[in-house]
């Protein structure tokens, strides 16, 4: 007889009543400002958050659905402890390393004082804690994003520390919190960490003073030939055209120069590259650091074109426009005399403003852009197409309007006030250099020509490159 098979049970439960694995439970040291971002930010990512205080029973308010113990208490609890309290307040920690032995703590204080405490604060909690893994991270957040979640302009946190397997923690929890992490090595980089918020706008140091000196410099050159000029030579008092005429023409020039400056690096660059045979070798450190700040150059140029733009719009309602129009009108009436149409200066004027318009117009595209959150949204090959093709496009059109504006003024004598060209001529110079570079970039010959210079040099006795360079 055959035995009865008896197939095997299998329990079943709902599905709504399986057991959901308990959230993380982390701890945070501090309830300021940034220790309370940080524990709302932790609990809409699914964690559990503990707070370690001095005084659990009056820390203030927190966000609901923490608790709030003694450090200890806090402390023995969690395995990731957010260190959110200043230096100076580190001291108590000392006591409480048998409860943070083996924890990973996470710093994200800032030296604030870097002359009394040359010691970089990770490195000091370190110290403080040997048995502990310090983990310098999210120094670099404010409360603010914290609270708000990740934008566009402040998503990435820096993490460093001696212990892999305790930044792997912390960047696990960093990206469910949806930022980005960057890993900066081991501890000995969290005095440059700690130095990040502290920093002025270190990237646009250059371009910024780049900007002021070159506005300076022109319109003390423009002051000269015009005011100072028509007092000096002809008896005329004409400094009230400083506030307008005199800087609506230094704040294109200055605009035309910087744009040239973010276009120059990448030519040069390029010929660079063709000389050498590669383009896996390093630059040189001055053409690096000059092409890391392009976005910035062009940024700054941007603000000085639309400066450019209203003070040209406002020209027609000054006083002395309308002063100069109504005289012109009133001499002609009481001379009985009419102007002739010129066909040839009203086809100069329009070309000279529509080339001016297309040309702000790709500026401005350009610089949306240059945005995170555009930027973003762009492939590589459209974010390099929009800022490569179109920006030398942007280029040859406000070069083509400075040349349409100063048509054949160029061989007037009177343009050269004490011997000095005119401010736009002297706007001129770069970007038509960089556009005739651009040029021989693009023709074959270039290749093989600076190949050839290159094995020559390569073949030359090293003694006669030196004899040849003391002779130049």
């Amino acid at each position: 007889m055959s035995e009865e098979v008896k197939p095997e049970s299998v329990s079943l439960c709902p599905l709504g009543t399986a057991a959901a694995p308990e959230p993380e439970l982390l701890c945070i040291f501090g309830t300021g400002d940034l220790g309370r971002s940080l524990g709302q930010r932790l609990l809409q990512s699914g964690y559990r958050v503990v707070y370690g205080s001095r005084r659990p029973h009056s820390c203030g308010p927190l966000p609901q659905g923490t608790q709030v113990m003694s450090h200890a208490e806090a402390a023995q609890s969690a395995s990731l402890v957010f260190i959110c309290i200043h230096r100076e307040n580190y001291d108590f920690l000392e006591t409480l390393a048998p409860q943070l032995m083996g924890k990973v703590l996470v710093d994200v204080s800032n030296n604030l004082k870097k002359n009394l405490y040359p010691e970089a604060n990770a490195e000091y909690l370190q110290r403080l804690i040997p048995g502990a893994h310090v983990v310098k991270a999210f120094n670099t957040l404010s409360a603010w994003a914290l609270q708000n979640g990740p934008s566009d302009a402040n998503r990435q946190v820096y993490l460093c520390g001696n212990s892999a397997e305790a930044k792997q923690a912390v960047a696990e929890t960093s990206t469910k919190l949806g930022f980005t992490v960057l890993d900066r090595g081991s501890l000995s980089a969290a005095r440059e960490l700690e130095d990040f918020p502290l920093q002025l706008f270190p990237e646009w140091r250059l371009p910024l003073r780049l900007a002021f000196g070159l506005t300076v410099v022109l319109f003390i050159y423009v002051v000269i030939r015009d005011v100072i000029y028509a007092y000096v030579v002809q008896g005329k008092d004409i400094s009230f055209r400083i506030m307008v005429s005199l800087a609506n023409r230094v704040f294109p020039v200055v605009s035309l120069i910087m744009l040239s400056l973010c276009y120059l690096p990448g030519v040069i660059a390029g010929f660079l590259q063709l000389y050498r045979g590669t383009k896996y070798r390093r630059f040189p450190d001055w053409l690096d650091r000059w092409m890391l700040c392009r976005k910035q150059l062009g940024l700054l140029a941007l603000a000085f074109a639309f400066l450019h733009v209203l003070y040209t719009l406002i020209i027609p309602i000054r006083y002395y426009v309308r002063y100069k129009i109504g005289e012109s009108t009133i001499s002609k009436m009481r001379e009985n005399r009419t102007s002739v149409f010129d066909t040839t200066t009203a086809w100069r004027s329009d070309s000279y403003y529509a080339m001016g318009i297309l040309g702000f117009g790709v500026y401005l595209l350009l610089g949306i852009t240059s945005l995170p959150s555009v930027s973003n949204a762009l492939s590589w090959r459209e974010f390099n197409f929009i800022q490569s093709k179109l920006g030398y496009l942007t280029l040859f059109l406000c070069t083509f309007h400075t040349y349409l504006y100063g048509w054949s003024k160029f061989l007037y004598p009177s343009s050269y006030k004490w011997y000095t060209p005119p401010a736009y001529m002297l706007s001129l110079v770069l970007p038509s250099a960089v556009m005739v570079l651009k040029l021989l970039l693009l023709l074959p010959c270039v290749d093989r020509t600076l190949t050839r210079i290159r094995q020559g040099w390569e073949r030359t006795d090293p003694e006669d490159v030196s004899k040849k360079l003391l002779l130049t």
